[in-house]
């Protein structure tokens, strides 16, 4: 897996959205967030500017839901269910994609994954600081 990836194609899992993507920086970017709605949908997401998705097929297929300050836009496949990306609430000029999406990348090639704070969002803080508070691992067995 090389963390400098730059571009990627996409995809939900029933292949009726397609999409490319450029990184903002590579794989580095991964994260996770403890937010209600993430911690139940489970995606490691990676960064992208909102100039960096292109929808390839099946933009008639995304679907978006959006709760509490309606902020965040999350994007996913209509047909199958399937998140494919959220344009961001603790940076709006960023989408994060889903790493499972993209082509021969898999949430389980990465050892650790950051863990930002949802639950308490940067944007309620008067500081607004967006700090990893703690780190989700993966081992094989």
């Amino acid at each position: 897996m090389p963390p400098d990836i730059t571009t990627s194609r996409g995809s939900c899992h029933c292949g009726a959205v397609q999409f490319r993507v450029e990184l903002s920086d590579g794989l580095r970017s991964a994260r996770r967030c403890n937010c209600s709605y993430c911690r139940m949908r489970g995606a490691v997401a990676v960064s992208a500017p909102l100039s960096g998705i292109v929808i390839e097929q099946g933009e008639d297929a995304l679907t978006v839901y959006q709760f509490n300050t309606r902020t965040a836009k999350h994007f996913f496949c209509s047909r199958c269910g399937i998140y494919t990306f959220h344009q961001r609430r603790s940076d709006p000029s960023q989408y994060g994609v889903n790493v499972a999406c993209l082509e021969g990348i898999s949430p389980f090639d990465f050892a650790e994954v950051p863990v930002f704070d949802g639950v308490n969002h940067p944007a309620d803080r008067a500081a607004g600081v967006n700090e990893p508070v703690g780190v989700l691992r993966y081992v094989r067995g």
